[in-house]
């Protein structure tokens, strides 16, 4: 689904992001000539083609006689993933201005970060480059920028290099190669940092030190998952910020014993709720090691006092309206804004989103989910859910307390494999098809439970959100009478639950169906969003070398996502690693229009208002994006459909399940903004698959960083954000222009 546009509006942009990308962070280059915007416009049209401009990309990233063209031209090569320019970003390393050699620092992390995995071979030639050039380099910005690369190369000697800065004497250096290490040894295992010493991770921990190095050492020590850090992750737990807390709670839940329940159940009370959430998951993880009735599921029985906190609620619901916090910055135009100052005194607005947000420790248990001799847990919880309900202050704490009594319920009925609890909770406050979607996909996760055949009668349902759910369980818990049942829905209009349908046939082995996924098959190139991983998956179960021809056809595809899968299902088919080549989009392919300068959006919900700033400068066709269809009045009346306490608040999804979109797909522009509480991020399944869906970071997130376009952050609102629950609705986004 293209459309041709015009380059207009791209130059203004353009020029604002050279200007930053062609300077080490926070060290400006020296006054030059404005550079010509033709140049300018040609780098953005190859970026986003995903064209090397006939070598003329290579060209400027190598031998622009201004370094800043050189910095946006390596910018560039870090959005386009091409291995094939791994000497080109390797140059850049090695250039005399400290701005290029931080752009290709952080492409050379790009291309380690690619979805196409790199060769072995190729990964050690990026890390050689790498570390001569962090030896070499007295720029501390670079040589940061470097140390996060290394980390996410993943190779031994990185990782060694990396070992040794922990164990020098500069706190700032060691706190970023801890973080750098934990991001490696999340995206690769903790088997890739087994030989890293704890000692100089735990020193970080101190109370004097600044608090980047002691959440460098809290990640490192969480990723890490060693049971010997317990001692300091105990004392971890007292730290005075709330997202070292967060971690060092976050890592009992791999490394604790049912011992630390108690240590644990101290903040399940801490002020910030997002802290209690990862102590109430980490006690949920707990409870499953318990063979019986245990201390840590004791602990959770504090949750009950939650419900109550959260029953209360705003007293009315037209409190909420100006629950924005702290003042937004002033907007042009008639819309501004609308958030206002929090109130003082025991019913102010930031208060009562706080109770709400006390609800993120329950949700957290029930997503988590309870061995089943814990369910009497869950029934004491809904029942304490029940009875705050009966003496709730608001309809939104009614609608609360009625989603969490339905997490609660399908987490009972996840423990014992059937519908059952679910269709009936949520004290009539939530959909039908909301709590049936719900409640099948939870006991999709039952697969000790036998096969799923109570799902195969929601395969009819009339809403397409369930009759997916209903796919999942049938897939993950085959039912074997159930292939006939599947079977119209392969030809059905719905082609997320067309796809989910082909990915459970290839999990059943139904191999009499295999020709009933050629027409879906053939939709692929045409619909490549929705259907080219789950069609993929059953090709080469049903069909396996069969398939290989059409494999092949696919390497070729212009969306990115279509080759990956290809060359994974090839590699898989073959047993040889198989990779496809870049593939240019051609001109005409559709574009959004990029963001004016001081672009925002307002996002107007039942629990307040929440305000990001778009950064127009450096993902000014994804900014773009989400502006033009606020514009539109795309997003009124969407929920956010993914709360994961801790993490992240997800919305922008039309069908409401994390399954739909706009209809086309946008390129990722990878910029340099870290994931830090409050930034706002673009959802993908796969390289360039972006649309409509963003998220809300909770808390900071360093293996996002540069996996995922960050194109904005959140500049007032952020506790409505916390107190942001499964199903809140957006009631309106505004596109608005911030003033300096």
């Amino acid at each position: 689904m293209s459309r041709p546009r015009t380059a207009r509006g791209l130059s203004a942009c353009l020029a604002a992001l050279t200007l930053s990308a062609g300077c080490v962070r926070g060290v400006p280059s020296p006054e030059r000539e404005p550079i010509d915007a033709a140049t300018l416009a040609r780098i953005q049209d190859w970026e986003d083609r995903r064209s090397l401009g006939d070598g003329a990309l290579v060209s400027l990233a190598t031998g622009a006689p201004d370094a800043r063209v050189r910095a946006r031209a390596q910018r560039a090569l870090a959005r386009i993933q091409d291995v094939a320019t791994l000497d080109v970003v390797r140059a850049g390393l090695r250039d005399a201005d400290p701005g290029v050699r931080d752009e290709a620092a952080f492409a050379a992390g790009e291309l380690a970060l690619s979805w196409e995995p790199l060769t072995d071979a190729e990964r050690t030639a990026l890390a050689e480059a790498l570390l001569a050039a962090e030896l070499a380099e007295r720029e501390p910005r670079v040589r940061s920028t470097l140390m996060d690369s290394l980390g996410r190369t993943g190779a031994p000697a990185a990782l060694a290099r990396l070992t040794e800065l922990l164990q020098g004497g500069d706190v700032e250096v060691a706190g970023r190669a801890a973080l750098a290490l934990g991001v490696a040894a999340r995206r690769g295992g903790a088997a890739l940092v087994a030989g890293v010493p704890l000692a100089p991770a735990v020193a970080l921990l101190a109370a004097d030190r600044p608090v980047e190095a002691r959440y460098g050492g809290a990640y490192f020590l969480m990723t890490a998952k060693r049971a010997e850090a317990l001692p300091a992750l105990r004392r971890c737990l007292e730290d005075a910020d709330a997202d070292v807390r967060g971690l060092c709670a976050k890592a009992f839940g791999d490394v604790g014993g049912p011992e630390d329940a108690v240590v644990l159940g101290r903040l399940l009370e801490d002020p910030v709720p997002r802290v209690a959430a990862e102590a109430a998951r980490s006690l949920a993880k707990l409870a499953a090691m318990c063979s019986g009735p245990c201390t840590a599921v004791e602990t959770l029985e504090a949750l009950a006092a939650r419900a109550k906190r959260v029953a209360r609620g705003m007293e009315t619901p037209e409190a909420s309206t100006e629950a924005g916090g702290a003042k937004a910055p002033a907007a042009t135009g008639s819309a501004a804004g609308g958030v206002k100052a929090p109130a003082t005194g025991a019913d102010s607005p930031v208060e009562t989103l706080a109770r709400s947000a006390d609800g993120h420790a329950i949700l957290a248990v029930a997503q988590q989910g309870l061995p089943g001799f814990a369910s009497p847990l869950f029934v004491s919880l809904r029942l304490a859910l029940a009875d705050a309900e009966r003496g709730a202050a608001s309809d939104l704490a009614r609608a609360d307390l009625g989603w969490l009594d339905c997490r609660l319920a399908a987490a009972l009925d996840r423990q014992r494999g059937t519908l059952a609890d679910v269709t009936s909770c949520g004290f009539g406050q939530v959909q039908d098809e909301r709590r049936l979607a719900l409640g099948l996909r939870e006991t999709a996760q039952a697969r000790d439970k036998g096969t799923a055949g109570f799902a195969v009668g929601y395969l009819s349902h009339k809403d397409a959100r369930v009759r997916g759910a209903a796919v999942e369980a049938v897939g993950a818990r085959p039912v074997p009478r159930a292939a006939t049942a599947l079977s119209p829905l392969l030809r059905g209009d719905d082609l997320v639950v067309a796809g989910a349908t082909a990915a459970a046939l290839g999990k059943m082995k139904a191999q009499l169906l295999a020709p009933a996924l050629e027409p879906l098959a053939d939709r692929v190139p045409r619909e490549p969003g929705d259907l080219a991983e789950p069609v993929a998956g059953a090709l080469v179960a049903l069909q396996g070398r069969a398939a290989e021809p059409r494999f092949r056809e696919w390497l070729k595809h212009p969306h990115a996502n279509v080759r990956r899968v290809a060359a994974e299902a090839l590699t898989q088919l073959t047993g040889q690693p198989v990779r496809s080549e870049r593939v240019e989009l051609p001109p005409d392919t559709f574009r959004p229009e990029p963001a004016p300068a001081g672009a925002a959006l307002v996002f107007r919900t039942a629990k307040g208002d929440i305000t990001v700033r778009l950064d127009a400068d450096e993902a000014p066709l994804t900014s773009g994006n989400l502006y033009t269809l606020a514009q539109r009045g795309y997003f009124n009346g969407i929920s956010f459909h993914r709360v994961v306490p801790d993490f992240v608040a997800q919305g922008g999804d039309p069908r409401g399940d994390g399954e739909g979109g706009p209809g086309y797909s946008i390129r990722c522009e990878m910029t340099r903004r870290p994931y830090r509480r409050g930034t706002v991020g673009m959802a993908l399944a796969g390289k360039d698959t972006g649309g409509s869906q963003f998220f809300f970071t909770h808390a900071p997130q360093p293996h996002l960083d540069g996996r995922y376009t960050a194109f904005g952050e959140v500049v007032s609102g952020m506790e409505v954000v916390d107190a942001l629950l499964e199903g809140d609705l957006i009631r309106e986004v505004r596109a608005v222009r911030l003033t300096p």
